[in-house]
């Protein structure tokens, strides 16, 4: 079946439909990962938007649920250069094409990604429109322009738990190594995480340290968080423009302070704006497992996974915040810190999931943190 993808900028793009069929909108964003396709899918912090992956083949060792990042895929549309329809691994237990399928998710492939991704990187990110049906490409064009995008949206509110649960409860505890229900009991540190659209990577990360997490809604008041009386508080990743979600804003500007606080990516956006600074749409937004960062302090360079499109501005900084490391390629901020408080993030994912764990170092560092103000 022939699949369409059409941009805000008149582009058309014919290919093969694999997956859902339908029509969805989103912003067009590149990935440049070679491997990591279900934990890009899975990652809540792709809502609202329609990925297209840079590396040519697509799918061949197939959907295992040990790799997943959240319990259904977020994305609005995948695009690719070719689907694989061998799955070979031996942790393999389904296909691509099968899982898109199962979730609703629309795929596209045959088209020329590299095309798509100068597109990108030349104009910016795209709005656009995925679809299964329809030739008319004058109002699939229209469509895209007229979709939401993703600028001035909260889309935390979609893919925040609805409820607060500690992480070794889940339905997903035996397949993340979380094998002991009630290991928990004898664990050292208490950590309340903000699921602003948090990847189970991050919470594995601190079960491996001796954490007990308990995830709370996005809209959790600071001071139901502070009653919870926890060793420290983390602000997750998540979707979409951080400047939209200010009720998290709110709660964080109370939170500082009265705890050790550590955030990543959108959690990292969100705690620079609670403490006065402000953020911007970047270009085309990083995205993918080969991002160098720097450590202004030790001069160490970290090949880092990123998913963002926002970033925070130096120049709106407080004298309070501290720049600690800054992106190789364009400059902008990859973490900052308080200078006098326990309160540090970073814009990248040390978690990674897809990618590299040159920076897994910072969940040790926070618990240490902890630590030193418990």
């Amino acid at each position: 079946m022939k699949a369409i993808l059409a941009l805000e900028d008149g582009t058309i793009f014919e290919g093969r439909s694999f997956g859902a069929v339908g029509e969805r909108s989103g912003e067009v964003v590149f990935n440049t990962s070679l491997t990591g396709y279900q934990e890009i899918l899975t990652d809540p912090s792709y809502k609202g938007q329609i990925v297209c992956m840079t590396y040519p083949l697509i799918g061949n060792y197939g959907i295992n649920e040990a790799d997943l990042e959240s319990a259904i895929p977020h994305c609005e549309g995948f695009v690719v250069r070719e689907n694989s329809t061998i799955a070979s691994n031996f942790r393999s237990t389904g296909k691509l094409d099968d899982y898109l399928k199962k979730h609703g998710i629309i795929g596209i492939e045959g088209i020329d990604t590299r095309m798509l991704t100068r597109r990108l990187r030349l104009q910016g990110s795209l709005k656009g429109v995925i679809t299964t049906g329809g030739d008319d490409s004058a109002a699939l064009v229209k469509k895209a322009k007229e979709s939401a995008g993703v600028e001035g949206v909260d889309l935390v509110k979609i893919v925040t738990c609805k409820k607060p649960y500690v992480w070794n409860e889940t339905e997903y505890a035996n397949k993340t190594e979380c094998t002991n229900r009630n290991e928990y009991a004898n664990k050292k540190y208490h950590i309340v995480a903000y699921d602003f659209g948090i990847k189970f990577n991050i919470l594995r990360n601190f079960q491996r340290l001796g954490c007990k997490v308990t995830v709370v809604p996005a809209t959790t008041l600071a001071a139901d968080v502070l009653a919870m009386n926890p060793d420290g508080i983390f602000l997750s990743n998540g979707p979409a423009d951080p400047a939209a979600v200010t009720y998290a804003i709110e709660n964080i500007k109370q939170l500082i302070g009265k705890k050790p606080i550590f955030g990543i990516c959108l959690g990292h956006q969100l705690l620079g704006l609670a403490m006065g600074a402000k953020t911007y749409k970047l270009k085309f937004g990083h995205h993918g497992g080969n991002q160098p960062t720097l450590d202004l302090n030790t001069r160490k360079v970290d090949i880092t996974s990123q998913n963002h499109g926002f970033a925070v501005d130096p120049k709106t900084f407080t004298s309070e915040m501290e720049v600690t490391h800054i992106n190789l390629n364009d400059e902008t901020v990859e973490g900052f810190r308080h200078t006098n408080l326990p309160v540090f993030s970073v814009q990248y994912h040390p978690e990674a999931g897809p990618g590299p764990h040159d920076a897994n170092y910072l969940f040790a560092n926070f618990i240490k943190m902890v630590e030193a103000n418990k």
